[in-house]
Parts: C-alpha cells; sequence; structure tokens
C-alpha cells in the first residue's frame, strides 16, 4: 500500500536525520567549542605561568618554583598550538571563522616573541623576587596587555561563536524532529483510517465481523504511529539532557575556570608590577565578579557578601542571590551530587578569595617577598593550595555535567536510526497483511455482485 510506504520512507528519513544531527553534534559541534574553551584556558595560564616565572627573580629559594613555571608555561604553549590547530581545520569554508583563527594565530605567535624576549630580559638581569628589572617589566606589560586586549577576547570570541553554532544545531534539530513527529503520525494516522474503512466497507458487504488480518493491520499501524511519535519525543529529550542540562553547565564551568585561573594570574601580575598593582588587584576583582557576581560588593565587602549568599541558598535553593558563571550552574542543576558538588566548588573559592586579602595585607605591609612566598605556596593552608582545592572541585563538577552529555549523546545517537528502522519493517508487516486481508475479500467479490 502507498500509504504504507509512505509511513516507512518517513520513518527511515526522520532516522537518518536523526543520526546525522547525532554525528555533527558529537564530532564538531561539542568538539569546536572544547578546543575554544580549552584555548582560552590555556591562553590564560600561560601568561600567568610567565608573570610566576618573572616574579620570582632569581632567588634561590624559589628556583623550584621558577622551574616548575617555566615547564607549565611551555605545556600550555604546546597545548594552545594543538587547540589553534585544530580550530583552524574546523574553520575551513567558513570565511568569517577562518579570518577568527587566523588572527588568533598571528597574535599567539606575536605574545610567543614578546614572552620569549621579556623571558630573556629576566635572565640578563639579576633582581631579587617582587624586585623586577625596569626593562623586563616593560617588556611584560607590552606581552600581557596583548593578551589581555587582543589574543583572550579572540579566544572568547571563539568560545561565544563554537557555542552559537551548537545551540543553532540544537534549535533547528529539535524543530526539524517536531515536524518529523507531526509528518510520521499524520501518515500513520492516515494509515490507521484507510485500514479501519477498508475493514468497515468489507464487513458491511461481505457480512464479516472481523477481518483478521485487517485487523491486526489496523492494530499495528496505530501502534508504530505511537511508537514513532515517542520515539522522536525521546530523541528531543536526549537533545535537551545533552545540551540545555549538561552541556550548558560545561561551557559556563570550563569558561569559570579559565577566568579563575586569569584572576589567579592577576595575584602574581600584583605582586609582580607593583606601581600598577590598583589596576591589577581591579582585573582581578572583575573575574571574581565574573565567576559569582554580588552586585554591590567591593573587594572589601565581597567575603561577607559571599558567605551570606550561600547561607541563604542553603536554607532555600531557590533564594539564589548571585549571578555569573557560578550562577548560571547553580541556575541549571540537574544530575544527581552536581548540587552538593556546586557548593563544594563556592566553598573552596570562598577560600580562596579569602587567602587573597591575605595576600595584599601581607604586600600593602611591605612584605612582599613573604606574599609571593604565601601565594605560590602548595602547602595545606596557603594559597596555592586553596586555589588548588578549588580546581579539584571545580573540575569534578565539570566531569559530573560532561559524563551527562556523553550518556545523554550516545543513547541519543545509538537509538536515532535503529528504532525508526525497526518501525519501518512493521510498516512492511502491515502491508503484507493488508494484502493477506485483501486477497479473499476481493476473490469473493465478482461472486457477490
Amino acid at each position: 500500500m502507498s500509504v504504507s510506504a509512505l509511513l516507512m520512507i518517513a520513518l527511515v528519513v526522520t532516522g537518518l536525520f536523526a543520526r546525522s544531527a547525532w554525528s555533527d553534534i558529537r564530532n564538531h559541534s561539542a568538539p569546536q567549542i572544547t578546543s575554544a574553551t580549552g584555548l582560552y584556558f590555556t591562553l590564560n595560564d600561560m601568561d600567568a605561568q610567565l608573570a610566576n616565572q618573572l616574579m620570582f627573580g632569581t632567588n634561590a629559594d624559589l628556583a623550584d618554583d621558577r622551574s616548575t613555571a617555566a615547564k607549565i608555561y611551555n605545556q600550555r604553549r604546546s597545548q594552545a598550538g594543538v587547540y589553534l590547530r585544530d580550530l583552524s581545520v574546523a574553520a575551513q569554508g567558513d570565511p568569517v571563522a577562518e579570518a577568527s583563527v587566523a588572527q588568533a594565530i598571528a597574535d599567539f605567535g606575536q605574545y610567543e616573541e614578546g614572552a620569549s624576549h621579556a623571558l630573556l630580559l629576566s635572565k640578563q638581569k639579576a633582581f631579587a623576587a617582587g624586585k623586577t628589572d625596569p626593562a623586563t617589566l616593560a617588556g611584560y606589560r607590552s606581552t600581557t596587555e596583548l593578551m589581555r586586549t587582543r589574543l583572550l577576547p579572540e579566544a572568547d570570541q571563539l568560545v561565544t561563536a563554537n557555542n552559537i553554532a551548537f545551540n543553532t544545531t540544537y534549535a533547528s534539530t529539535t524543530d526539524r524532529l517536531s515536524s518529523a513527529r507531526i509528518g510520521v503520525l499524520a501518515a500513520g494516522l492516515l494509515l490507521v483510517a484507510l485500514l479501519v474503512l477498508l475493514h468497515l466497507f468489507f464487513t458491511f458487504r461481505f457480512r464479516r465481523i472481523v477481518n483478521p488480518a485487517l485487523a491486526v493491520a489496523i492494530l499495528i499501524a496505530l501502534g508504530v504511529s505511537i511508537t514513532a511519535a515517542t520515539q522522536i519525543s525521546a530523541q528531543q529529550d536526549y537533545l535537551h539532557t545533552a545540551r540545555r542540562d549538561a552541556y550548558d553547565s560545561v561551557v559556563a564551568l570550563t569558561r569559570a575556570r579559565a577566568v579563575a585561573y586569569d584572576a589567579n594570574a592577576d595575584e602574581s601580575r600584583y605582586l609582580l608590577d607593583q606601581p600598577n598593582a590598583a589596576e591589577h588587584e581591579q582585573h582581578f576583582f572583575e573575574k571574581t565578579q565574573q565567576l559569582m557576581n554580588l552586585p554591590g560588593a567591593t573587594i572589601h565587602t565581597y567575603d561577607a557578601r559571599a558567605a551570606t549568599a550561600m547561607d541563604a541558598y542553603r536554607a532555600d535553593n531557590e533564594d539564589l542571590r548571585f549571578i555569573g558563571f557560578f550562577g548560571d550552574e547553580f541556575r541549571n542543576i540537574t544530575f544527581r551530587g552536581e548540587r552538593e558538588q556546586a557548593e563544594t566548588v563556592v566553598a573552596r573559592y570562598q577560600v580562596y578569595e579569602k587567602d587573597d586579602r591575605k595576600i595584599r595585607a601581607l604586600a600593602s605591609s611591605g612584605d612582599v617577598t613573604g606574599a609571593i612566598a604565601f601565594c605560590v605556596s602548595y602547602a595545606p593552608g596557603d594559597s596555592n593550595w586553596a586555589f588548588g582545592q578549588f580546581d579539584t572541585a571545580l573540575q569534578k563538577l565539570i566531569g559530573i555535567n560532561t559524563s551527562a552529555y556523553e550518556q545523554a549523546s550516545s543513547e541519543g545517537a545509538g537509538s536515532a536510526l535503529s528504532g525508526p528502522v525497526g518501525l519501518a519493517g512493521a510498516a512492511i508487516v502491515i502491508a503484507a497483511l493488508a494484502v493477506v486481508g485483501l486477497r479473499r475479500p476481493l476473490a469473493e467479490f465478482p461472486a457477490k455482485g
């Protein structure tokens, strides 16, 4: 029957479309965001490690710290190169994206050149920790300014552009699946209606109460229609879980991690570039507000305001008094263990923020060497230890959402075509049953005339 064939084609086409959409999401949209957010993170930490190397000076007691900073800097530089290469490959065929990546690559090369020059000057000019040579400091300022005003905005724009592309794919796929559900239901219900009419016709014409083959075909057709609509809705649910519930949080939290590393670098810049300490302190606080924005707070009132906001939230999860990346996450709590982990992240970040105030107090009192030692120390209770505790908790929270995305996308992709193909097979059975159901009545039809 032609209607049965129409239903079969609609089912297979819908399945092929869903599978193709998942392939695009899993192999292009999500990986491109991962590369863009990875680039944004590595650039931030790269500049942080450059500042650390220069801040340590030639102090013998900080030689190990300087060596560690140099090692991490080189690791981040290599990682940034890989991310830029991946983004360049992904941008092929899109002139706007190609131009954006090409500009980022050019600026990255210029940054590397400036960083190398600043490091070379630091080796030529022996200076103690926190007392950077003016020529070295001038070289660093121009280099980090390039990072702050050009490279990081370019990387952030790549994150935004790829995130918008993923959102567009998600929205268009969801809309097309809604249209497909209407089309499949229409074809299925039309088939059911035709089979019912045939059954009624033969019932009255040949005085038979039930035509077994047609009756079974009707039931199968009705079941196929309902199941097909349910399967398409399930695909939309998988998409929503993968994109909105999981990946929205992944994007917000990975950006938060990059901004947190940049804020941590601002502490090094504050100690390294003391003539511009007030500017670096302001930059630190601006990033603090990007993470957990408490309207009206200052760097001096922030800790108390954050504690009050979290107390209110724990008392009532609907009472959310902050925005920013953490606010985005707290408004998108979905998965088991996510809320508890999000609260742990903020709690550990509050500890790190309090350590920041101690760094500034030590520096303001004239103990810059003590401030540097506390800032870079991984000993329990010191600043870098606190930051590491926060970062570990944040990565675990990202992992909860990443795992949820991977599970939803895997299950969605796995069932995208298999379900519709199975139902298409049922449509063939319907056609066969209709033929069987019609054969005997049509054979008898002339005798009844």
